[in-house]
């Protein structure tokens, strides 16, 4: 399924102020903050939740960072900044930031348990009417789902980074997803500008998996000394079209989230997902990407590269 780009302007236009519809975002990391600003940016009250005060602070402040750098590349005017930031609120309480909202995005990190118990809270807390999604990338929606009573409702909304940028939402059908919040999540996110596609809920669903297959043989390539990282990079987005090569786009999402997708695909669909030794060795050396400072490349703390 498609949906024609709106701006956030002509979408704020479309609603009535009176009528706003108001959405939360458990989770204030890279996804989380960049969801929040997505559905920010086209009119949504937008609250925003995060049990530890200092993560939640802190990710705001980085949103808030992400917004002064698109004004100041013009992307965004100083009017337009403040209007999302004025349409943020935050909340260390999950029950008191869901109520009442028509749609919860949880986006807190990848971890089976800690989604479960999540979305058990959702449940308690939540209007009996609100879809509740889940931004995981590559996590069975269906064991997501299971740990609540009403498994219907939920959905997964697999959003790419830089959500802003990035015009794809993956809506990602578990067995029991109820297609009326099928529909529901889909003009949502059509909503905010973003083109839908509707996956089954497998491994890797579409995009994580080929993705991954992608950035491992990239490492693969690296550790056989093939070509730099740089170079192989720049053939990606050269030769085949990429806007960002493997090296950079892993350095953006995390190495951990990447080797902990291809674990996964590797347990579910076999060898040809295996992790390539020099992700492994990188990981367990705590270079992590833009967020350590050191991934494949190095950053500085403005997060431009160095070298």
């Amino acid at each position: 399924m498609s949906g024609r780009p709106t701006t956030p302007r002509a979408r704020e236009q479309e609603m009535d102020t009176e009528q706003q519809q108001s959405i939360a975002v458990i989770g204030v990391g890279t996804m989380g903050r960049g969801i929040a600003r997505a559905f920010a940016s086209a009119g949504f009250h937008t609250r925003v939740c995060d049990r530890d005060a200092d993560a939640l602070s802190t990710g705001m402040a980085r949103l808030d960072a992400d917004l002064e750098r698109s004004e100041a590349r013009g992307r965004l005017t100083t009017e337009d900044r403040q209007a999302v930031m004025d349409r943020l609120s935050t909340s260390t309480s999950l029950a008191a930031t869901v109520a009442g909202v028509e749609l919860v995005v949880e986006a807190v990190p990848e971890d089976l348990d800690l989604k479960r118990r999540v979305f058990t809270d959702l449940e308690h807390h939540a209007p009996a009417s609100a879809i509740l999604a889940t931004n995981t990338s590559a996590l069975s929606i269906a064991s997501i789902a299971s740990a609540i009573e009403t498994p219907g409702r939920v959905v997964g909304l697999h959003f790419f980074n830089p959500v802003h940028r990035m015009e794809l939402v993956e809506v990602v059908v578990a067995l029991d997803t109820d297609p009326a919040v099928t529909r529901r999540a889909v003009g949502l996110c059509e909503a905010i500008g973003k083109t839908t596609i509707e996956v089954v809920d497998r491994a890797g669903f579409a995009t994580s998996r080929i993705n991954a297959m992608i950035g491992n043989e990239a490492f693969q390539m690296l550790m056989e000394g093939v070509a730099t990282a740089e170079d192989i990079d720049t053939a990606m987005r050269l030769a085949l079209h990429h806007p960002m090569g493997p090296f950079e786009l892993v350095d953006l999402v995390g190495l951990d989230v990447r080797l902990a997708v291809l674990r996964r695909l590797h347990d579910s669909l076999g060898e040809r997902f295996r992790p390539s030794p020099l992700l492994v060795e990188l990981v367990e050396a705590g270079r992590l990407g833009r967020k350590t400072g050191h991934g494949v490349f190095r950053y500085g703390d403005d997060g431009t590269r160095i070298g």
